[in-house]
């Protein structure tokens, strides 16, 4: 979604205003967590509220009554006739936006059918979960495998136009909308990262629902390495059959990769954290705006009996977020799991959501979820046990015009590709931006090294070659991989 994944959750049951949609899950679309409280805590919150909005009765029924003649004014005697949904979405929008929370939000009937794609994880777009930043879109996880992982955008990104088009000011469903169209045509992005503003060109395509790949590694040690990029409709059962087929495969401990995960439904968390927690142990708990809290506990309810006790490491980063950074925490903290790579997004609030009898929605947050110690982690955060950040070369910027490296030509695309040539071993001179003899030599290195026509010219073949070296060298040099295969092999690292 955000671009997102988009996922409908049959557990969730539209209902007329002013009921909410109930039952446990998540948002992928600004997201991050968005957790509905089940049915009996949705009760127990609005029981514990009655109180105090009898006692602010009077103060709303003023404020209403206010709003009321501001509509009927502008209604009766602006210049020419108006459209009264247009006022009454126009009044909902200000109020929303007034609480300044960018996880609260006012859908009209295109932007619901939007983030109700969200929630069915099924959708044609670019691949990148995304989130509302000041005046624009900031990614806060490209998908593995989609456009976006394979044109190199990153985590904290931030989109400043569409097709040419800046979204800002735009909602961020009417952002994600300008991103989104069929599979096959091209969309043109306009990227912001440390302070360099590039364009990067990415062909739409149908975002993959497999949520878990694994795979047996660590030669005779045996280690089950399980990836999961999203938290959607299907993620528990996958999760549960790789698990099953690595035992069969004879794992003997697990490292689960959460890294780049923006999370997405909290049902799927609440299963798969379960499974390696005793039942009793404390998966999450959701803190009401009274202070009161209620915690998630581990239970056949949510594994079906299923447990896995394999000694187990978790990885994380910056791209964490929402119902991964649940899943991480509640392995950490109840049961003893290290976490191994880099701080986490840090989502810590829970929304829920609104259905009018128009088809437009409303969502809200009406409160905090905290770790299962009662740490609210939001805005700061999972610390790992063991850090081990990314090589600086991870996160250079995207070439966005192969016509700028070209011989005498100062730029910042330049820049970036010096850096390329230098992360490879082939540029030894000033990284500057400027394309002269220095940089001309290693591209005649590099040409050689790749069996190019050697002539120190740039051109897309030469660009992609490079590209894809860089790739895989970020990949082979993976360190928070690394620090966690090294931590799972030790013989005393056991799962309480």
């Amino acid at each position: 979604m955000p671009e997102e994944p988009k996922q409908t959750n049959p557990h969730i049951k539209k209902v007329s205003r002013p009921k909410r949609r109930v039952g446990l899950w998540t948002y992928i679309i600004s997201i991050v967590v968005a957790l509905g409280i089940g049915v009996g805590g949705t009760y127990w919150l609005i029981g514990r509220q009655v109180n105090a909005q009898l006692s602010s009765m009077q103060q709303t029924s003023k404020a209403m009554k206010k709003i009321e003649s501001v509509y009927e004014t502008i209604n009766e005697n602006y210049y020419k006739p108006v459209n009264a949904n247009k006022l009454a979405n126009g009044a909902i929008n200000g109020m929303v936006n007034s609480l300044g929370d960018k996880f609260s939000e006012y859908m009209d009937k295109s932007e619901t059918e939007s983030l109700n794609d969200t929630i069915d994880s099924s959708f044609s777009g670019i691949g990148a979960q995304v989130q509302k930043s000041g005046n624009y879109v900031q990614i806060i996880s490209p998908i593995a495998g989609t456009p976006a992982k394979k044109a190199g955008l990153k985590p904290k990104d931030i989109i400043k136009a569409v097709n040419g088009k800046s979204v800002a000011g735009k909602t961020l469903t009417q952002a994600v909308s300008m991103m989104r169209g069929k599979i096959g045509t091209t969309v043109k992005l306009t990227i912001e990262r440390s302070g360099q503003t590039f364009t990067v060109s990415l062909k739409r395509a149908k975002i993959p629902v497999t949520t878990v790949d694994y795979k047996l590694v660590g030669g005779d040690k045996k280690i089950g390495y399980i990836t999961v990029s999203t938290f959607s409709t299907n993620t528990a059962k996958e999760f549960k059959t790789a698990l099953k087929a690595l035992d069969k495969k004879g794992a003997k401990k697990l490292v689960i990769d959460m890294r780049g995960n923006p999370g997405g439904l909290m049902t799927a968390a609440l299963k798969m954290a379960s499974i390696f927690l005793k039942n009793g142990k404390t998966i999450m708990q959701v803190q009401a705006r009274d202070g009161s809290t209620e915690k998630y506990t581990a239970s056949k309810k949510y594994d079906g009996g299923f447990k896995e006790t394999k000694p187990t490491t978790v990885l994380i980063d910056g791209g964490s977020a929402s119902a991964a950074e649940i899943f991480s925490a509640a392995l950490h903290q109840s049961a003893g799991v290290k976490l191994v790579g880099s701080q986490s997004y840090g989502k810590g609030t829970v929304q829920t959501v609104t259905t009018f009898n128009d088809k437009t929605e409303m969502k809200i947050t009406v409160a905090k979820w905290l770790t299962p110690n009662g740490t609210w982690i939001n805005k700061k955060g999972l610390t790992p046990d063991v850090k081990a950040d990314e090589p600086s070369y991870a996160s250079l910027t995207v070439i966005s015009k192969v016509s700028d490296l070209q011989a005498d030509k100062v730029n910042s695309n330049v820049k970036t590709f010096q850096k390329y040539l230098q992360a490879l071993g082939y540029f030894k001179g000033t990284v500057n931006g400027y394309f002269g003899d220095s940089t001309t030599s290693a591209v005649k290195q590099y040409q050689k090294h790749a069996k190019l026509t050697v002539n120190g010219k740039v051109d897309k073949q030469t660009l992609t070659k490079i590209e894809t070296e860089l790739a895989n060298k970020i990949s082979d040099n993976d360190r928070a991989y690394d620090a966690a295969m090294k931590l799972i092999e030790k013989d005393e690292l056991v799962q309480s």
